[in-house]
């Protein structure tokens, strides 16, 4: 773990990928896993994974992730920095966005931002899921990770049916 780590320069980072988390803080996971990890050594690749292990499985809303790894990093000084940080400009900006697009719904160039946007939020999402697997040692979480894609993409199945697949095989040990 790093001895004093610089706070604010954390939190101002945290604060910049705020607003280019579209589709969610975990699009933008391998930056913070680049400033975290390798930059500031707040974590070790482990603990980086098992923070997002640990919220992602944990009821409640997937960014917790950032404040899982603040308090690895820091305990509660450290999951208030990246919490707030990671949420104060998204946050501020969906509610302002939000009620500008929901006046202007029916305008053609809301639309094609909205279906501009669906490729941008794919790739962000890839691009965690490839940090997460190559970190990860074996090849059961790679068949996992297949059949999850091609169940969600070619059947019915419901999301959290495939969800609770995963966990029973975690619990198992299998992955």
């Amino acid at each position: 773990m790093h001895a004093s780590p610089d706070w604010l320069a954390l939190f101002s980072h945290l604060l910049l990928l705020s607003l280019l988390a579209i589709g969610g803080a975990i699009t933008v996971v391998p930056d913070i896993h680049r400033v975290m990890v390798e930059q500031m050594g707040l974590l070790t690749d482990q603990q980086f994974n098992a923070s997002i292990a640990i919220a992602q499985a944990s009821p409640g809303p997937n960014v917790l992730f950032v404040a899982v790894m603040g308090y690895q990093a820091a305990g509660l000084l450290g999951a208030g920095v990246t919490l707030l940080g990671i949420m104060l400009p998204s946050t501020t900006l969906t509610l302002l966005v939000a009620r500008w697009g929901n006046a202007r719904r029916d305008w053609r160039g809301v639309q094609a931002f909205k279906a501009g946007m669906a490729p941008i939020v794919i790739a962000l999402m890839f691009a965690t899921g490839w940090i997460l697997a190559v970190e990860t040692p074996g090849w059961r979480h790679l068949l996992l990770t297949l059949a999850t894609v091609l169940g969600v993409w070619r059947t019915r199945i419901h999301v959290l049916a495939l969800i609770l697949v995963g966990a029973v095989l975690g619990v198992l040990g299998w992955v």
